[in-house]
């Protein structure tokens, strides 16, 4: 177990290293290929009344004249050992992890995605529990109950929940439960856990809910699919033989051995989330890291845009390797 982990940890690294790779070539390899000049790419970064002699001190700046593999070197380097910026009369030292300075606001990217980290997690883990309950529940129910009423509403309440584009609920929502009803927090509110634990959850209530009716119809379809057909195998069988009380059969028999798939997707769908649901998050006004990955991609401001996709990639790779590690705990035949 602990070579596999250790083998895991590897390829994890590696696989951040490439998506970092890729991430900065787009911003820098793809407009260079396409004819741009360092002189080009620094214009995005000042006004349009700028001199050629600031174009030029901008694109110095910001490395535009060196190599790109020195660039990224350096961006690397800044992540273990912190690194040396120049945005004025003064040396900026930012430390390690160092993830770069905005080129809009030349403010560092790291404190940034710590302020927002806190939304996105909440909005995430918050809406993970819902979904997650409220899938495997209708799921189970659904194959229990095939082919009755409540089996078809179900899954068609679910096949419409997956395909409502989550822009349209949410607006819908907000418009409904509280700009006309009132029951809910207005977009845009947040309060820290520990500062009130009430009133964060009551911010947050309608983003979970929008999310989680997204993602739960996709896990009670699956979770169905898997429950009818883990209870046609022969343990099921065999359980019920020994005398077992039918819930034990469903819950401890038949719903863990049609938990590994869904444990599969589940990990993925956290590990995203976690990266910035961004549009949850645009729907909800919600300063979290989706928010800002846009502001990041609309301004063409690299390290901001470097910063979420590789904390994105970190929380992938993360949830994957807790998924496979739960894999032998969920289902015993994983240990054979």
């Amino acid at each position: 177990m602990i070579a596999y982990i250790i083998r895991r940890l590897f390829a994890a690294i590696v696989l951040l290293f490439v998506v970092s790779a890729v991430t900065f070539s787009i911003f820098f390899v793809t407009p260079k290929l396409l004819g741009a000049t360092p002189e080009t790419l620094a214009t995005r970064y000042v006004g349009r009344t700028s001199t050629p002699d600031t174009i030029r001190a901008t694109a110095e700046k910001l490395g535009f004249y060196d190599p790109v593999v020195v660039q990224y070197w350096n961006w690397v380097k800044g992540i273990f050992v912190g690194a040396d910026y120049d945005y004025g009369p003064a040396v900026e030292h930012c430390p390690a992890p160092c993830l770069g300075y905005s080129f809009r606001t030349n403010q560092p990217v790291w404190p940034d995605l710590l302020d927002r980290i806190p939304v996105t997690l909440s909005l995430a883990v918050g809406a993970a529990v819902l979904w997650l309950l409220a899938g495997l529940a209708v799921g189970t129910l659904s194959a229990l109950r095939k082919g009755t009423i409540f089996d078809r509403v179900a899954m068609g309440v679910s096949l419409a929940g997956v395909s409502l584009p989550i822009f349209f609920t949410g607006l819908l929502s907000l418009s409904v439960f509280s700009y006309n009803l009132g029951w809910t927090a207005v977009g845009g509110a947040y309060t820290p856990f520990l500062e009130n634990p009430g009133e964060w959850a009551y911010n947050l209530l309608l983003p979970w809910i929008t999310l989680a009716l997204l993602f739960s119809a996709q896990y009670a379809r699956l979770t169905r699919a898997g429950m009818l057909e883990t209870m046609n195998e022969d343990f099921i069988r065999t359980a019920r033989a020994k005398g077992l009380p039918e819930r034990t059969v469903v819950v401890r028999h038949g719903l863990r051995g049609a938990l590994t798939p869904i444990l599969t997707i589940f990990g993925l769908d956290v590990g995203l989330l976690l990266g910035g649901a961004i549009l949850t998050e645009s729907a909800f006004s919600l300063q979290g890291l989706g928010k800002y990955a846009i502001e990041g991609i609309l301004n063409y401001d690299l390290p901001k845009v470097m910063g979420v996709t590789i904390l994105a990639a970190f929380f992938v790779v993360v949830a994957n390797l807790i998924v496979d590690l739960l894999y032998a705990v969920v289902d015993p035949r994983v240990r054979k």
